[in-house]
């Protein structure tokens, strides 16, 4: 099923839609910026008091809803959507949750917009930053983008969570005691100071681009993870909260609709939140550092081994994206797993990069249902990203999938 082509109702259409309905259904792709959209608009049926319920589907589809009205979020398909093409979906349902006549939380819509690709105050969310700021919830600061600081005992540690971070490809990503090593010299106390939080940011935005492997897009892609918004939300930064978010969409969404939906998190879902990051992202690096990487004509191939890192092939569009963003010097990236029989597909957008902007692989999602209907898989996504799954017994359909894909783009 192709996306659709419609153009996305005004935040008021939409808000007046959900408004009248007896019973709504949100289903969200599984990207960070989907789970914060689909986030911001439960919130705001909760307290417009209307009945709903909320998922994230790798390929969500209207379904049918009895006297209800179902919205699809992250993908322009059906008649009520909140696409996340063109701008970070976060900024419409902030829009949407307003003319519902409900203040969103600033904080979520903005941290939406980090794990669409974007910066705070971008791609349509300047109010959202203008809310965030006059309400005293964020200040820009030095440093890197976690959702910790280090000094919870509780929580991990400064270490393990820049080796966990999704944020930026480095030498220690998905290594805990590399990472100790890399950040010794530097001497960050437990409480750091402006000084030490700009010596901690060049550590991280040198070893970005270090190196021969490291892209030319690096320099760019790692800008996220640097001079982020410190926020009084359930983590640190709006940085390291997008993180969390696109880790719990793909590896435990239950637990990321759960605090997506949740105004002041308990205790135990945090830590929960961050033991699937944690886990997710140290995966995806250990895959991503393990994997063999060809370069072809318009795209870079990353075969992984998912089950050698004790992961899923939940991982696999992290690994997608990571490679698109650090390590390809191609517009698009699959990351491959012949063992699971499954690959994932990035491509670079509209709201990447000023380099990137003329390189906009639109249609990757159609293009996955094109090339796995070819050998009977199932295939999905966006414009910008996708997925194929196949029977892979064989050892040759995922091959001939791959072919047809890259075909394709």
């Amino acid at each position: 099923m192709t996306e659709a082509t419609s153009a996305t109702p005004a935040p008021d259409a939409l808000a007046g839609v959900l408004a009248d309905a007896p019973f709504v259904r949100l289903v969200a792709t599984d990207d960070g910026d989907a789970l914060a959209a689909a986030g911001l608009l439960a919130r705001a049926l909760r307290a417009a008091g209307t009945p709903f319920q909320a998922r994230v589907d790798r390929d969500p589809v209207p379904a049918d809803v009895d006297d209800g009205v179902a919205v699809t979020v992250g993908v322009d398909r059906g008649p009520h959507a909140v696409p996340g093409a063109g701008r970070p979906a976060s900024t419409a349902a902030f829009a949407v949750a307003r003319a519902l006549g409900v203040e969103p939380d600033p904080v979520v819509a903005l941290a939406g917009v980090v794990a669409a690709g974007s910066i705070p105050g971008a791609d349509g969310s300047g109010d959202a930053l203008d809310a965030a700021e006059r309400a005293g919830r964020v200040e820009r600061r030095p440093g890197v983008a976690l959702p910790v600081s280090g000094g919870n005992a509780d929580a991990p540690s400064r270490a393990e969570a820049l080796a966990a971070s999704m944020l930026a490809v480095t030498r220690y990503s998905g290594d805990p005691e590399a990472a100790r090593d890399a950040l010794a010299p530097i001497g960050l106390p437990a409480d750091p100071d402006a000084d030490d939080r700009r010596r901690f940011a060049s550590l991280v935005a040198v070893d970005a681009v270090d190196g021969d492997a490291a892209s030319e897009r690096a320099a760019s892609a790692v800008e996220r993870a640097l001079r982020p918004y410190a926020t009084d939300g359930p983590f640190e930064t709006v940085g390291g909260y997008a993180d969390v978010l696109d880790a719990l969409a793909r590896e435990a969404p239950g637990t990321g609709i759960a605090l997506a939906l949740a105004s002041d998190p308990d205790e135990s879902l945090r830590a929960a939140a961050l033991d699937a990051w944690s886990r997710h992202g140290l995966a995806a690096h250990r895959a991503l550092d393990a994997a063999t990487v060809g370069r072809y004509d318009g795209c870079v191939v990353a075969r992984v081994d998912a089950a050698a890192v004790d992961a899923g092939p939940s991982i696999l569009p992290t690994v997608a994206r990571l490679v698109r963003d650090f390590r390809s010097p191609e517009p698009v990236a699959v990351a491959v797993d012949e063992t699971a029989g499954r690959l994932a597909v990035a491509g670079t957008g509209g709201r990447r990069t000023a380099g990137d902007a003329a390189a906009d692989p639109a249609g990757l999602g159609d293009a996955c249902r094109t090339a796995a209907a070819e050998v009977g898989g199932d295939g999905w996504g966006t414009a910008a990203r996708g997925g194929i799954a196949v029977d892979n017994s064989n050892g040759d359909e995922l091959t001939a999938a791959l072919a047809a894909l890259r075909e394709a783009i």
